[in-house]
């Protein structure tokens, strides 16, 4: 498409915006099936249309050529909402090409009104939109997932105090770098925040211990002794242990325990405080 023809759609698509607008809007309505109210609907249908012919009236013959900038950030931000919103790609994409059929529609394929040639070139330059709405819909939902699941590590990776300066953390599911990443992370800080000696890894809720989860649980117990707390693993069941010496995993000089609660146990006591059972009160 060359700047003329451009022109001359942009004069096309001013003349008869309302009605094309309308039905542009009522396209994509039938499309969303009343997920947008009308008037949220319509603002953004209005909005990408100025957009549309004021990219035209510049002379622009494709997405990212001069005079588009204000095109591009309508249609990114189009995209960005609906992919937080739970809209698919193709719900995202069919509101950017309906525009086609809404001229088609308005101009009854005259001849008189908009040659061929100059509406496969504004069918061209909208697939172009389309296809940049949709990588921008994509990164957006890209972008989305990536936070979801930083924010799903830290909440599933809680550190707790248990007693004065005992903190303890729960692990439950699979250990993988990223997650034990974030454990060591949140553990160093909360060891900073309380100024605890003491910590515990509970691994009760961790399905099997293989090389790599171990490897990492080291390092954790290694990063926190560095900062002068003493660690202590807690939760190893027997299946666990057996996995452990088969694979000849080597804790070292590292505690470990076979409950949370022995391990909550030795670190009192060496931290100076005594535990005792109270006896059961006999029933007169």
């Amino acid at each position: 498409m060359h700047a003329s023809g451009a022109k001359r759609l942009a004069s096309l698509l001013s003349e008869r915006q309302d009605e094309i607008v309308a039905s542009w809007t009522e396209t994509v309505r039938e499309t969303l099936r009343g997920r947008l109210t009308k008037a949220e609907l319509s603002r953004q249908t209005e909005e990408l249309y100025a957009a549309i012919l004021s990219a035209l009236e510049s002379g622009a013959t494709s997405i990212g050529s001069p005079g588009t900038a204000g095109l591009t950030a309508s249609l990114t931000e189009l995209s960005h909402a609906r992919a937080r919103s739970g809209f698919s790609v193709t719900e995202t994409a069919v509101s950017i090409f309906a525009v086609k059929d809404a001229l088609r529609a308005t101009t009854g394929d005259s001849e008189e009104v908009i040659s061929k040639a100059d509406f496969a070139d504004f069918s061209a330059f909208v697939d172009s939109l389309g296809l940049h709405t949709a990588e921008a819909y994509v990164a957006a939902r890209d972008a989305l997932i990536t936070e979801q699941s930083e924010q799903l590590l830290e909440l599933s990776t809680p550190v707790v105090k248990l007693w004065d300066g005992i903190v303890g953390v729960p692990i439950i599911g699979t250990l993988d770098s990223a997650r034990s990443q974030v454990v060591m992370e949140r553990l160093l800080q909360a060891l900073v925040d309380t100024n605890s000696p003491y910590a515990i890894l509970d691994i009760t809720g961790v399905p099997a211990v293989d090389t790599q989860v171990a490897q990492h649980l080291l390092k954790t117990v290694v990063a926190a002794q560095l900062m002068g707390a003493q660690c202590v693993i807690s939760g190893i069941r027997p299946q666990i242990a057996q996995t452990i010496v088969s694979l000849g995993i080597e804790f070292g000089d590292i505690v470990t325990k076979a409950t949370l609660a022995d391990a909550l146990q030795y670190l009192m006591r060496q931290s100076g405080t005594e535990v005792s059972r109270r006896a059961a009160r006999s029933v007169l």
